[in-house]
């Protein structure tokens, strides 16, 4: 079987395509395994589907399925077209719901599912949260430094609330920065395209920032997200990082 190494925005997934839908979370787990196998933060697969470009499996590193990953939305994006899985312009399955895609030489653009804002007044440790949900929940406050980022408080808030947990720092009206603890990788990410979105729409819902943004992850790869409509876009580069084989996949 070809599997296939993508970067996106800092997070990094290997990706392949097969016929068979089934239960792939020890797969994941051994393939994501940054010591024993490729290392990745997630394995997306990509299945046929009788009303869209595909479907996919997503899987976090330690073997959890997710309903929506927006950088591995990208990623997979990118690889469905350059494998001729799909045109430029495509629609796919997750779990979260439908998402819309366009691929243009590096750069993709996705669309995510209706974002929901389920909670404004959440107080934990002296700061105030919101809990958002853009096909996974997100936890988000605002700090006057990043370095205040504490991955101890996170993986708290992380446990008790089930949820990513995001900072972010208001640089002026176009130009927001993130931190972000992602279940599923149990660490801090080098960047989460979910977690930029619900930073991203905090920001938006509050009136400190214009509805077109560049957001910037602890990567440094920025991406551009827009809220238009009731709908968050987010756009960046993808890179194809290398392709391998392994027998025994399917």
């Amino acid at each position: 079987m070809q599997l296939v190494k993508y970067s996106a925005s800092g997070n990094d997934f290997v990706i392949y395509h097969t016929f068979v839908k089934k239960d792939r979370s020890e797969l994941a787990k051994l393939l994501c395994h940054r010591h024993e196998g490729i290392g990745a933060d997630g394995l997306i697969v990509l299945l046929p589907h009788s009303r869209y470009d595909f479907e996919w499996q997503f899987y976090n590193a330690d073997g959890s399925e997710a309903e929506m990953c927006g950088n591995g939305s990208r990623a997979a994006a990118h690889y469905a077209y350059s494998y001729g899985l799909a045109s430029k312009q495509m629609r796919f399955l997750t779990l979260a719901g439908v998402i819309e895609a366009s691929v243009e030489a590096d750069v993709v653009e996705s669309q995510l599912t209706k974002p929901k804002i389920l909670d404004r007044k959440i107080e934990e440790n002296g700061k105030r949260w919101w809990l958002i949900d853009t096909g996974v929940p997100h936890l988000v406050t605002f700090v006057e430094d990043l370095n205040q980022f504490d991955k101890n408080e996170s993986k708290r808030l992380r446990n008790k609330y089930n949820a990513n947990v995001n900072y972010g720092i208001i640089r002026d009206l176009e130009n927001v920065g993130v931190r972000t603890y992602e279940r599923g990788v149990e660490d801090e990410t080098l960047a989460c395209g979910t977690g930029m979105a619900a930073t991203f729409l905090r920001a938006f819902e509050e009136g400190v920032v214009n509805p077109t943004v560049t957001v910037v992850p602890k990567s440094g790869e920025e991406l551009q997200l827009r809220y238009e409509n009731e709908k968050l876009f987010f756009k960046g580069r993808v890179k194809k990082v290398f392709e391998t084989f392994k027998e025994g996949i399917w």
